[in-house]
């Protein structure tokens, strides 16, 4: 596996590109940078057509765009930004132009690895065309990228504010379909955490957890719209997460930049992120229990840790510094220099093997 180290270059113009909407957070940061995304509609929606989503708020320049319409504007696209091995079919089909080949293209991978995890073969692997842009270094140091380059370009997160009262003296804690999920999501921990501290669970599928777990602490908070999240999260004394095998929760992100101290498991990408001025991460469930507590009963403290993560948040994942390194990646995957002699840089931020 080979880190890619990026070149210093000057401002690119503004690009065309086509990528599809996946993950809601992830491409509401990406498209507040500087290019046309293009993304794809088909009347019945679904995965491959969805569009612009209803739910966010998104600026002009990610526009939506039919299969006739791409194959009219195929000249204009610079490049392809993959999320799922399907799409790579759908772009030559819709744009007669193939990824990797005659269209530059990256693969961004938003997951940890699944099954044989120290084995665990990306799809991407057997190609040398297509970087994999992954979001944590955790994801890439675990998955098995074989030929294909790597790159890491860290989540951006649009700043929702300092809104943290810390009024209520229970945590809050955001997963999505914690019942179908379980021992992932950490939602097998749940009743001893509220056998702490009260919890309030919040996120798609929460209504649903009492098929997974019960507990007379625990009540179900439901599906917000993000802003009300936002408010109804930094109500709470501190943000839990209790999450075993995902990549790093965009939500844990957000929990900080609301200014929340945080307890948690010190797995996947947490155990750096975390700063331990901003709160408790451990892998020991009496620290994690412990913390609660100290959070719970120590008020002037849980302000303190948020404020401390809210500054760490900020400064690694402003959405700025995410949009400025994806204008260097795409300038460089465009302009065919990806794969050349990559320019030195610090030993912690590259490697190759």
């Amino acid at each position: 596996m080979t880190f890619l180290a990026p070149s210093a270059s000057p401002v690119a113009p503004a690009r065309t590109v086509l990528h599809w909407h996946v993950h809601g957070s992830w491409t509401t940061a990406f498209v507040q940078g500087r290019h046309t995304c293009l993304l794809p509609v088909l009347p019945e929606g679904g995965p491959w057509g969805g569009g612009r989503p209803a739910a966010w708020d998104w600026p002009d320049r990610a526009e939506e765009a039919t299969p006739e319409q791409l194959r009219e504007r195929a000249d204009e696209i610079d490049a392809v930004v993959l999320q799922r091995p399907e799409e790579i079919e759908l772009t030559e089909r819709w744009t007669g132009r193939r990824p990797g080949v005659d269209l530059p293209a990256v693969f961004v991978e938003h997951n940890t690895p699944k099954g044989d995890v120290p084995t665990t073969r990306h799809p991407m692997a057997d190609r040398d065309d297509i970087p994999v842009v992954h979001v944590t270094h955790f994801n890439a140091l675990m998955w098995d990228t074989g030929r294909a380059p790597v790159r890491v370009v860290e989540h951006g997160v649009l700043d929702p504010g300092d809104r943290y009262t810390g009024e209520l003296d229970r945590a809050a804690v955001v997963v999505n379909e914690p019942a179908r999920r379980g021992r992932v999501t950490g939602t097998d921990l749940l009743p001893a955490f509220a056998d702490t501290v009260g919890l309030d669970v919040y996120g798609i599928g929460s209504g649903r957890l009492g098929e997974a777990v019960s507990h007379p602490d625990i009540a179900i908070g439901g599906d917000l719209p993000q802003d009300r999240l936002h408010t109804e999260m930094a109500r709470h004394r501190v943000y839990l997460h209790p999450v075993r095998w995902t990549s790093l929760g965009l939500s844990l992100i957000e929990a900080m930049m609301l200014g929340m101290p945080v307890v948690a498991l010190a797995t996947t990408e947490a155990a750096v992120d975390v700063p331990a001025a901003a709160g408790v991460v451990a892998t020991d469930l009496r620290a994690l229990h412990e913390g609660l507590r100290t959070f719970r009963d120590d008020p002037v403290l849980a302000r303190e840790a948020g404020t401390a993560a809210r500054a760490a948040a900020l400064a690694r994942h402003g959405v700025g510094r995410f949009t400025d390194d994806w204008e260097q990646l795409l300038t460089e995957v465009i302009d065919g220099r990806v794969d050349g002699d990559p320019a030195p840089r610090p030993p912690h931020l590259v490697s190759a093997v």
